[in-house]
């Protein structure tokens, strides 16, 4: 697999866990009272709160292990670009980026 088809491929994982992390965080946090002793066996659109709190979480793990793989796999363009705005543009021919 070459590198842009890895980033594409990491790039479209982290968007959907970005959208289930936000998603079910915003939930919980308008729709689910907190609190509640016996709540975490209430029902919220046909799921429990705990298991919203599991897929919430579980989901952050994984996109915080994803964003970890994203900086990876993109530390030579991020050392570049701030060595380049650092030293004001002295490093720009210095700093040609793989697209492999």
């Amino acid at each position: 697999m070459n590198r842009a088809k890895l980033n594409y491929l990491l790039d479209l994982l982290l968007t959907m866990l970005f959208i289930i992390v936000a998603f079910t965080g915003f939930f919980m946090y308008v729709a689910i009272p907190g609190g509640v002793p016996r709540g975490r066996y209430q029902e919220y659109m046909g799921i429990s709160k705990a298991t919203w709190t599991l897929i919430h979480n579980r989901s952050s793990i994984m996109f915080t292990i994803g964003i970890a793989l994203h900086v990876i796999l993109h530390k030579r363009w991020i050392s570049c670009i701030t060595a380049t705005l650092l030293n004001k543009r002295e490093n720009e021919q210095s700093c040609k980026i793989d697209e492999n």
